[in-house]
């Protein structure tokens, strides 16, 4: 009977201990980052069979085990993975949006002031210190979108340098993962989990959540296997696969992720890669930078080549008096061919040349040839997927494509970027302020025998002259309606065109454009004729002012449906400012909404497999004061095989 009560007080004891132990490693590790709560399960030994029945021979220890759920800690993992990629990217257009400054100090303002200190060279045309004015707000603008270039460089080659740092922990997190399945794999086949090994690969798992958005599948032997972008193996039992970021095909500032084992790796498909730090990373530098890039570089491009050609329909101060030399350079649009490409790298078979400014588009455009048809090529406009069939020569968004059909491969792909290099290469190349064309070409003069109430509202040079600029007689010759029949007669009377007025509608002949105010009457006459007195006119100047009310950026052509209007230089900044602060406040709500999912799910999951400190302190002194019946068992124990012995004597 002693040796029984013996081996019952020493099992209980033995049980009580161990739920001691464990309850005192879950207080220990309360605050560890990845514990799951363990729990001694118990079982009651065998009974031992006697004439008079079972008797119970008392408990035994089965297994420690953790609390866990794959379900919970696989929605948190890829809730996690969805909040750190929102994260990530509204970080990085919160850093974006700061380059896109409002007010003053912006790159819109800077504009307005420019194109308004035409109003003091209107006003004088031959004062040099109002002319300076002009050449410096030019430069001020030309400076103001150059650092925005220049700092969104500065964001992609962070951006870049992130990247690489998260590939570089990637690799760093499914290394341990696999080295951590060898270690469980190998003490699995004891007959229980080894679970604080389990824990901390768990943890491991949820910090690779964080930077890249995976899916696991568990092993027989306990190990588990790790996949990413849509099913690509990065771990596989204790065998880790290694991403790597290698530079884009076209864009050398550019990275792609690669995936593989040693130098055999191969691309991933990015559209796969939904959470993570990383997909947020390639978010910002696919999608967010090249769109404000763009978005820039048109209004850069389209401001430049306007007032640059309006310019140069101008006459400037010089002796003798000579069209308007460019105030701007943008550089020239940017072919980047593929390092793939079996033709010249260093010198592109493939061109582009601005032929409207007003209708460059904010996108990049990818180029190859048909496969459907050899000779002709697909131009995909990259901001709306857009795909126009193109032959050399031919105009889309107003840039002509050059084709050398001679050196250019099969196969050869490039990325044209027509205005995204032209912020950052935006600067003032006109120096002199005598070089500023305020003076027209032509004037206009009212016929002294004119009876109507006409008057020259404004004469403007629109486009460059087919001919020379001659003088000419706008004659009106009867009435049309509400309208007035005109002639243009060179100076033997002859008649170059001819036409009907309305009010409100220019005469437009050679370049050149009359606005008149009042009614003409039958026989009135407005002369044109080229300017004899440059430094006193201001025809130019006056129509160099106009540009600010003049729809110059991203115009549409539609063919035989005309030119849909674009915006203005302030209100196409201001559609910037609007589009960066689109895409923030759609990061900062879909960061606060992940972010909450996130958290959401952490709580359920540290619910089921946290430590509550309250409930181990009472579950610990139950334990305490079974280990002391336990012990108190085995007093009694010996105090009745002391009295057996004591008889026996």
């Amino acid at each position: 009977m002693g040796s029984g009560l013996l081996t019952l007080g020493t099992r209980a004891m033995f049980a009580n201990q161990a739920k001691l132990d464990t309850i005192a490693h879950n207080i220990s590790n309360a605050s560890t980052e990845g514990y799951s709560r363990q729990e001694v399960q118990l079982s009651t030994e065998g009974g031992r069979y006697t004439g008079a029945g079972f008797y119970g021979r008392g408990v035994k220890i089965d297994s420690v085990t953790r609390a866990s759920d794959s379900l919970l800690a696989r929605d948190y993992n890829n809730n996690l993975s969805v909040a750190s990629a929102d994260q990530m990217r509204l970080d990085k257009l919160t850093q974006l949006e700061k380059v896109l400054s409002t007010g003053e100090s912006g790159i819109g303002f800077a504009a307005g002031q420019m194109l308004n200190a035409f109003v003091d060279v209107a006003n004088q045309p031959q004062d040099l210190s109002a002319r300076q004015v002009v050449l410096s707000k030019a430069s001020e603008l030309a400076s103001r979108l150059s650092n925005a270039g220049i700092q969104l460089n500065d964001l992609q080659s962070g951006t870049l340098s992130d990247m690489k740092t998260t590939v570089t922990e990637i690799n760093s997190l499914a290394a341990r993962i696999a080295d951590m399945n060898q270690k469980i794999a190998s003490v699995t086949g004891l007959g229980h989990e080894p679970n604080d090994l389990m824990d901390q690969r768990d943890l491991l798992v949820k910090n690779l959540s964080e930077k890249i958005q995976v899916s696991t599948v568990p092993a027989d032997d306990g190990s588990i296997s790790v996949f990413i972008g849509g099913g690509q193996q990065l771990v596989l039992s204790n065998q880790a696969s290694t991403l790597g970021v290698q530079t884009d095909q076209y864009d050398a500032t550019q990275g792609r992720i690669t995936i593989g084992s040693g130098n055999n790796q191969h691309t991933l498909d990015e559209s796969l890669l939904t959470g993570g730090t990383l997909a947020g990373l390639l978010k910002v530098q696919n999608d967010d930078i090249p769109a404000a890039r763009n978005l820039l570089g048109q209004m850069a491009a389209a401001l430049s080549w306007r007032v640059n050609q309006q310019q140069s329909f101008g006459l400037d101060l010089g002796t003798p008096a000579a069209a308007g030399a460019a105030i701007f350079d943008v550089g020239t649009p940017q072919v980047l061919p593929s390092t793939r490409n079996t033709s010249s790298t260093a010198n592109p078979p493939v061109t582009m040349t601005v032929v409207d400014a007003r209708e460059l588009q904010a996108s990049d455009y990818s180029l190859f040839e048909d496969p459907t048809t050899p000779g002709n090529y697909r131009l995909t406009r990259l901001s709306d997927n857009t795909v126009t069939s193109v032959a050399d020569g031919d105009v889309v968004d107003g840039f002509r494509v050059n084709i050398d059909a001679a050196t250019i491969a099969s196969g050869d792909k490039f990325m044209l970027r027509p205005v995204g290099n032209a912020a950052l290469n935006m600067k003032r190349v006109l120096d002199k302020p005598t070089g500023i064309a305020a003076a027209s070409p032509v004037n206009g003069t009212l016929g002294t025998a004119n009876t109507g109430t006409a008057t020259v509202a404004s004469l403007r040079i629109t486009a460059t002259p087919t001919t020379p600029y001659d003088s000419v007689t706008v004659a009106f010759t009867g009435a049309s309606g509400s309208g007035r029949d005109y002639e243009i007669r060179d100076s033997g009377g002859g008649v170059l065109a001819s036409g009907t007025w309305t009010p409100g509608s220019p005469i437009e002949y050679n370049g050149f454009e009359l606005n008149l105010n009042g009614v003409p009457k039958e026989g009135d006459t407005v002369g044109v004729a080229p300017t004899l007195y440059p430094s006193s006119n201001n025809g130019n100047a006056l129509s160099l002012l106009a540009l600010r009310d003049e729809d110059i950026v991203g115009r549409v052509n539609q063919g035989a449906g005309g030119t849909a209007p674009g915006a203005t230089i302030t209100n196409a900044y201001s559609q910037v400012i609007g589009s960066i602060g689109v895409r923030v406040q759609d990061a900062k709500t879909s960061a606060t909404i992940s972010a909450t999912l996130a958290s959401n799910s952490q709580e359920l999951l540290t619910n089921k497999t946290g430590v509550n400190l309250d409930e181990e302190a009472a579950r610990l002194i139950q334990f305490q004061q079974g280990y002391q019946a336990a012990a108190k068992i085995l007093q009694v124990a010996q105090s009745v095989f002391d009295t057996l012995l004591s008889i026996s004597r």
